[in-house]
């Protein structure tokens, strides 16, 4: 059947003439109406889609199907003649741009943003279910969806950055993730590796105007990092700071070597008390369960040397406390000579390491320099669960939208 539509359309936008509306029944839909187009307005010009050139007049029309929002269990489906216009920028007969419409065009701007949305909680596999869609359609839909967020947010302009690295593939294949942590938030995600020249192709995108503005940079002790951040031409004036969770992951694997040379030389009923300690070795005491703190004080007890790495674990944490690098430097002088005639190679080890990399640690004595130092951690077990719950991810331009729209607010 047939109807007139006089003053507003589906949209909510003031028709400037008639426009006629075909309604029709279908097996799962009940509504499809003829919206208003830009080639509508006017009844004159026309645009093309790629290059945006305005023309008047047209080639040709056709009649298009779109999906909308559903009601309710209803599927809506929008009929509207779409025009083609002879486009003498592109030399080529093109569609007219409809900004409504997604760049999937047989789907509503509105819909692919509703299926963004659900795909920031459910896997494809269960959006793409629920809206009786194909596989790689849902795919495509919410891709857009996530261009669409970074488009928002607009370019990025940090002066405080976190650097990390994460596995993207069996094998070390390696991709760099970059993050404000000032506005907590990923911002790059790239390289080939985890090499020099993957850190500078960061830099590059950034451009040499924003990266004299940061101010500083945290990251691990790789080197390569540091060395890139440091160049003249990127970000020379910027502090390092290495970061807090990176160096007591190393003091915990001294902890572990400690723990295994014991088992190692203990033989008997003597191994019973380390036997499948060391996750209650490497915890803090105040994340112990019941059951995990009688197994600690248990095994303290029985080992000397064990329970004195511990306690030189648990100490070395306080070095982040101080307010000036004096303080921090004298705790941990008293700290390394604590370690004399007791035997613990691995902490002697670590020592050297800290001293070698003082000045990223002693960094964070400085006020201006107390910054969250979890948040590069946290965002690299977030992109693991991305990556475990997709059973890994073959698309590496679909991985990086994850990632860098994973900490941004849904539209």
């Amino acid at each position: 059947m047939d109807s007139e539509c006089k003053d507003t359309n589906v949209y909510g936008m003031r028709i400037a003439s008639p426009v006629s509306v075909r309604v029709r029944q279908f097996e799962v839909s009940s509504v499809i109406q003829k919206p208003e187009s830009s080639a509508c307005i006017g009844g004159k010009k026309t645009r093309c889609s790629v290059c945006g050139r305005i023309h008047c007049g047209w080639y040709d029309q056709r009649v298009r199907r779109v999906r909308d929002l559903s009601c309710g269990d209803t599927r809506i489906y929008l009929e509207l003649d779409v025009r083609r216009v002879e486009c003498k920028g592109c030399g080529a007969v093109k569609q007219e741009r409809l900004n409504w419409l997604a760049d999937y065009p047989f789907y509503t701007k509105r819909f692919a943003f509703f299926v963004g949305r659900r795909c920031r909680a459910m896997t494809i596999k269960d959006v793409a279910q629920e809206t009786h869609l194909d596989w790689w359609t849902v795919r495509r839909l919410e891709m857009e969806y996530m261009r669409e967020q970074l488009r928002r947010v607009g370019s990025p302009a940090p002066k405080v950055i976190g650097i990390d690295e994460i596995s993207i593939h069996k094998g070390h294949t390696y991709r760099i993730v970059v993050s404000d942590l000032i506005r907590r938030r990923p911002i790059w995600f790239g390289g080939e590796d985890r090499s020099e020249a993957s850190m500078d192709a960061f830099y590059a995108w950034l451009g040499t105007k924003k990266s004299r503005r940061i101010r500083l940079a945290v990251m691990d002790m790789w080197k390569a990092f540091r060395t890139s951040t440091l160049k003249p031409e990127h970000a020379p004036q910027a502090a390092i700071l290495f970061d807090k969770f990176h160096i007591l992951r190393h003091l915990g694997e001294a902890l572990d070597k400690v723990r295994k040379a014991e088992y190692a030389r203990l033989m008997g009923k003597d191994r019973r008390f380390i036997k499948g300690q060391k996750y209650t070795l490497l915890s803090r005491r105040e994340n112990l369960t019941t059951q995990g703190r009688r197994s600690l004080k248990l095994l303290l007890n029985a080992n000397q040397r064990l329970s004195t790495a511990y306690i030189l674990k648990e100490e070395f944490e306080q070095l982040w406390s101080y307010n000036r690098e004096g303080w921090a430097r004298r705790f941990f002088e008293n700290w390394r000579d604590s370690l004399k005639w007791q035997r613990l190679k691995p902490y002697e080890h670590f020592a050297k390491m800290i001293d070698r990399h003082w000045d990223g640690i002693a960094a964070y004595c400085k006020p201006e320099n107390k910054v969250a130092l979890g948040f590069v951690e946290g965002l690299n077990n977030k992109i693991r669960v991305i990556q475990r719950r997709s059973y890994g991810l073959r698309n590496e331009e679909y991985l990086r939208l994850k990632v860098l729209t994973c900490m941004l607010p849904p539209i």
